[in-house]
């Protein structure tokens, strides 16, 4: 029976990803019809608007939605098995906004300097900002033993950080601000073939480290003294699940900004289609529920009033703060049976 929901789960997003795939190339300011699409895609057209909207645009724009979101997610699945809570994510943390606030620094030194900030450095940045985010999280974690006050610590290091970057965004003198702006709010828009590059490559190695972790991550998931009788060294283990969320997380703020409530939501919805906890299982479903996710609010983010366009955090909130709030009526609708 769990093999059949396994697979049946994974046909869904399979099919989900392709239809979302196409209706993003086909959706716009711009409407492109399904033949034009396939002449673009196929070589049967080489010039022309609607090949160069296809091919420098939107592919692009898709792949990094694609990528970016399936990091996302994985990155909150992370988080989630960390602290032991359904919650617990990149952005609730703050560990997204810190990683914003730091790349904010240094893009806009580096545009008064005129000099370019490349793909590996955007990247370095935020995975600075989101190192120094998590340590001061676990300092708290050491202090605190109660969930709710670091989530709320994590919700207030989130606020200030993002309050600092608008305020530095704001006074930044360049003329490619409105770029800025537009990032520091989260956008998939204006990402580069090199970016997607960049980060397909720290993301399939994060992936690659992830899946190796899949019974570590198990057995943790059942207790740390559970996990060490079966030999994992638990401090080690820790530093590891860190790292790679830090990563990711910070992988995906370098090139698309912030973006709300997918680390949070996306894990809930795959663990409530597929009803299991295995790693194994969860992590490429996270990975494909993100990208599916995030392509949905894109194609409304830049379709819904086109040609303005939204932030994709402002569609990922409406989307995923509902999840959060089931998750919280859920776990409170447990806890008053037992």
């Amino acid at each position: 029976m769990k093999s059949k929901r396994t697979v049946f789960g994974f046909s869904i997003l399979i099919v989900l990803l392709l239809l979302f795939i196409v209706l993003n190339m086909k959706t716009g300011s711009v409407p492109i019809s399904g033949q034009e699409v396939f002449n673009a895609l196929f070589g049967r057209e080489s010039e022309g608007t609607s090949y160069h909207i296809i091919r420098d645009i939107r592919i692009p724009r898709l792949i990094a939605a694609f990528i970016l979101g399936g990091a996302l997610a994985v990155a909150g699945y992370l988080f989630q098995t960390f602290f032991h809570n359904p919650i617990a994510g990149p952005y609730v943390l703050g560990v997204s906004s810190a990683a914003k606030l730091v790349v904010a620094f240094i893009l806009i030194i580096s545009l008064e300097r005129s000099s370019h900030l490349s793909s590996w450095g955007m990247i370095l940045a935020a995975f600075l900002g989101s190192l120094l985010s998590m340590i001061f999280i676990l300092f708290i974690a050491s202090r605190v033993k109660s969930m709710s006050i670091l989530i709320i610590c994590g919700v207030m290091i989130g606020y200030i950080c993002s309050a600092v970057t608008d305020i530095a965004v704001t006074f930044a003198d360049d003329s490619n601000i409105v770029n800025l702006h537009s990032w520091s709010l989260g956008s998939f828009s204006g990402i580069t073939q090199e970016n997607n590059l960049v980060a397909f490559i720290v993301t399939a190695a994060a992936m690659l480290f992830t899946l190796l972790l899949s019974k570590p991550i198990g057995a943790y998931q059942l207790g740390e003294t559970y996990a060490e009788n079966l030999g994992v060294n638990i401090r080690r283990f820790r530093v590891f699940l860190v790292l790679l969320s830090g990563l990711l997380s910070a992988c995906v703020t370098a090139f698309a900004g912030p973006i709300s409530f997918v680390g949070i939501a996306v894990p809930h919805l795959m663990r409530n289609i597929f009803k299991t906890e295995k790693p194994l299982i969860m992590i490429p479903a996270c990975f494909l529920g993100g990208a599916v996710f995030c392509l949905i609010c894109d194609l409304i983010a830049k379709s819904l009033f086109a040609p303005v366009e939204l932030s994709i955090s402002t569609v990922t909130s409406v989307f995923g703060a509902p999840i959060v709030i089931w998750i919280l009526f859920s776990r409170n609708g447990e806890g008053s049976k037992e």
